[in-house]
């Protein structure tokens, strides 16, 4: 019986390592209008160790940046960033109103209930990336919450 308690000791020990993990939850990219050239997607994340968002990507767009909308003497003013900090066990909003996701030059329509295939990196504070796949459903603009509404149109700020 000793021998057993012996080697299922070093197989417990293994289950109960567990690696950090960053969940995503409620992600939805805004809904477009033919033409319409970029889109913002949104979600709320939280990592179970200090870490940080620092890219994301998708197929539905050639350009793919993180920018943070800052409000300075009533003027709204959005700027890319480097990465976002996601502090442990906190949950980190990327809305419309703060940090979020522009898809930009979009290759086609995205249309409202469409899934949107994104891929977060998120490096720990060891230096270590890893990729989240994740799908956003579309939402139109008129089925979101009142706050959402009075997010400006990003495309006229990306001269080509």
């Amino acid at each position: 019986m000793k021998l057993a308690k012996y080697l299922l000791l070093p197989l417990m020990g293994l289950s109960l390592h567990v690696s950090a993990q960053t969940v995503v939850n409620d992600a939805w990219v805004r809904a477009t209008v033919a033409g319409q050239p970029s889109t913002g997607a949104f979600m709320h994340i939280t990592s179970d160790t200090d870490s940080k968002l620092v890219d994301v990507k998708s197929p539905v767009a050639k350009i793919v940046q993180i920018h943070q909308s800052t409000m300075e003497n009533d003027v709204m003013s959005m700027q890319p960033v480097e990465s976002v900090a996601l502090p442990a066990g906190k949950t980190v909003n990327i809305e419309p109103e703060g940090y979020h996701v522009m898809l930009i030059d979009l290759l086609g329509q995205i249309k409202d209930g469409d899934e949107v295939p994104l891929t977060l990196i998120v490096e720990d504070n060891k230096g270590v990336k890893a990729s989240i796949d994740v799908k956003a459903q579309a939402r139109a603009l008129n089925s979101m919450p009142m706050h959402h509404m009075n997010m400006h149109d990003h495309g006229a700020m990306h001269p080509q």
